[in-house]
């Protein structure tokens, strides 16, 4: 960025007389005191200030030519900006009613060579501002891009929480919240650098993608540490590091084989934004006559019997005091995000985004969002937090849905609350017509509302409630079972950072205590789960399980790719099949406090052509499949063979 402002050669005279004796010489002091009196007035007459651009750069090459600039700066609109560069010229500069604001819509050629220009900011009197604005190269296969899919298996990490690999950023002088490593819901120190270093361990442990909760700047009082409060979309928290260490981050991911998802957030952001003090127009957010709080009721947005004031404050209230709610249909606001999220899509090189809060904006613009999105990476993927407790209601979200009201969000993957639910309590009930071992079953037949149930993210536990260990009581024995389940049945399973070492927690305890620090990230851990050190042998368990599962399920086309079919449970146990035309993988959960041996009749149509099998966790092999026994809360995910 470069500014210059003809005043500029006056401040030079004055600085030159003054290093002259003014007492000595009365033509120099009459000199410098014109010379000031002058510069005051042309301050009057020059008062346009520019403070940024956004978005800070672009690409040549893209496939929307149109481009949108925030310019801000005091009284920048009273200015007229040009360009002179081959491929790109102003179509139009908009005022708004914030003279400190001025938009500049660019058309840019596809003809457009990468590289840097002047934009050129005239004011009164043909004074002028400039900045200069770079149009960067695309790197190779960029709009090719392959997102995330049922292949893989994601793995969610809180970088606050997870590992301090550089003490030096744990404080930023410009920072408001300062780090706390003793209050649960202060900052830690978890940064990208210590991400970085343990890219080996996700590997080990057999996940391919990871998503990051928000690494934004959130200059916010504590609570900080979440990332939700967005201060600057354009910017990395510098307690976490910088763009650029954002973007090495992401490509030490590809060069292990792993994906990165980028945590973002339409709905809200945080108070301490810049432009909260000076906001561009009055809609730019939802404003009340006093501060009103949505009702997190997001199956309003569905419900055709919803009254109209119940959805207003679903999608117009504010998600917190500190998190001011965007007004989406503002088409500038619109405009701000579609291309905030392209930004980051193409400077870090990312795989996908999960959105949050995906139904708490304005629905019809997340849809133009999506088509946009997906117009300059046909092949990206996104997941909607669509936090919902029916099947119904989280399909509504899903892209070409059969809905009533003829709504299609475009999104691709949505998060299976519903499923979520029912591995919770699955475990922990007795089997029953609906309940137990039946409680799956029956939730995985709603998969007829899905548009593609395998573009689903299954999950067990995430950043906002209980810890899974502790929903199952600390019962080992029921983790293994539904940890087989999570990466056998059908979508994407995601793991929460910790699950696979038995971390606890109660989210009504407070968000701190579901969220604590990844045992060995710190130096001086007396647990260090990336080396073992210290892990208790249930833990140790744990760990060696989930890897070995993780790591099988990675080479599995029958798990990734294939089918799923399932059986009605009967006596507690649920069986199901994963399969292809050539290769399938029997699945046995026994949610029984006794063991149960059964014949497989029943599974015919799924095991005829197969004689045997091996359980890859307990590696015990079937030479044949007429009757199989299965040990007490336990499961058997076998490999069949012909």
């Amino acid at each position: 960025m470069s500014f210059f402002c003809d005043r500029c050669f006056l401040v030079r005279q004055c600085i030159l007389a003054q290093s002259l004796n003014m007492k000595t010489n009365p033509f120099v002091k009459a000199f410098v005191m014109a010379s000031f009196f002058l510069l005051a007035v042309y301050g009057q007459l020059n008062a346009q200030q520019l403070n940024r651009i956004e978005p800070p750069f672009w690409w040549a090459g893209m496939k929307n030519s149109s481009l949108q600039l925030l310019v801000y700066g005091k009284d920048i609109s009273l200015t007229r900006p040009s360009i002179d560069y081959q491929g790109v010229k102003i179509k139009e500069s908009i005022l708004v009613e914030n003279p400190n604001y001025l938009f500049i819509n660019l058309e840019v050629s596809p003809d457009a060579k990468p590289g840097v220009f002047e934009i050129r900011f005239t004011g009164p009197k043909k004074i002028f501002l400039s900045y200069t604005y770079e149009l960067k190269e695309r790197e190779k296969g960029s709009a090719e891009r392959k997102g995330f899919n049922s292949s893989d298996a994601i793995y969610l990490l809180m970088p606050d929480r997870f590992a301090n690999g550089d003490p030096s950023n744990d404080q930023a002088d410009d920072m408001v919240d300062k780090p706390d490593r003793a209050n649960p819901n202060g900052r830690h120190g978890g940064d990208l650098k210590g991400i970085t270093d343990h890219m080996n361990y996700f590997k080990s442990l057999g996940v391919t993608a990871l998503w990051l909760n928000p690494v934004f700047e959130g200059n916010v009082p504590t609570p900080s540490y979440h990332g939700y409060s967005i201060t600057n979309f354009y910017r990395i928290d510098p307690r976490f590091g910088s763009n650029d260490d954002y973007k090495n981050m992401v490509d030490q991911a590809h060069n292990q084989g792993i994906k990165v998802i980028k945590d973002m957030v339409f709905n809200h952001f945080g108070n301490g934004h810049w432009w909260m003090n000076d906001l561009p127009m009055a809609d730019w957010v939802n404003q009340w006559p006093e501060y009103t709080r949505s009702n997190f009721r997001a199956g309003t947005l569905s419900d055709p019997h919803a009254a109209t004031s119940d959805r207003e404050r679903m999608l117009k209230g504010w998600f917190d005091i500190m998190m001011a709610d965007f007004n989406q249909k503002n088409p500038f606001v619109a405009k701000y995000l579609i291309q905030n999220s392209i930004w980051w899509v193409e400077f870090a090189g990312l795989d996908g985004i999960r959105m949050d809060t995906y139904p708490y904006s304005d629905k019809h613009f997340m849809a133009q969002w999506m088509k946009c999105l997906r117009n300059e990476y046909p092949d990206f993927s996104v997941v909607g937090e669509a936090w919902l407790n029916t099947t119904p209601q989280v399909a509504y979200w899903q892209e070409s849905n059969r809905n009533n009201d003829g709504y299609d969000s475009h999104l691709n993957y949505v998060f299976d609350f519903p499923l979520k639910y029912a591995i919770g309590s699955a475990f922990n009930e007795g089997n029953g017509w609906s309940s137990g071992a039946s409680k799956l079953y029956e939730t995985i037949s709603m998969d007829f509302l899905y548009t593609n149930p395998d573009n689903i993210v299954t999950f067990a536990d995430n950043h906002d409630g209980d810890r899974f260990y502790s929903i199952l009581g600390k019962d080992l024995r029921k983790y293994k079972m539904a940890m087989s389940f999570l990466l056998t049945t059908r979508g994407a399973p995601q793991i929460y950072y910790g699950t696979e070492i038995l971390m606890t927690g109660l989210e009504h305890d407070g968000h701190g205590f579901i969220r604590e620090d990844f045992p060995g990230g710190w130096p001086n851990d007396g647990v260090n789960a990336f080396t073992g050190m210290g892990l208790s042998e249930e833990q140790a368990d744990a760990q060696a399980f989930t890897k070995a599962l993780l790591n099988w399920r990675k080479n599995s086309k029958a798990i990734k790719q294939g089918k799923l079919k399932h059986y009605i449970p009967e006596e507690g146990v649920y069986v199901y099949f994963r399969y292809l035309q050539d290769e399938a993988v029997m699945v046995i959960i026994n949610n029984n406090e006794e063991s149960r041996t059964f014949k497989t009749d029943r599974f015919s149509e799924n095991l005829d052509g197969y004689s045997s099998g091996t359980d890859i966790i307990t590696r015990t092999y079937f030479d044949q499949l007429r009757m199989i026994s299965v040990p007490a809360m336990t499961a058997r995910v076998i490999e069949l063979k012909k």
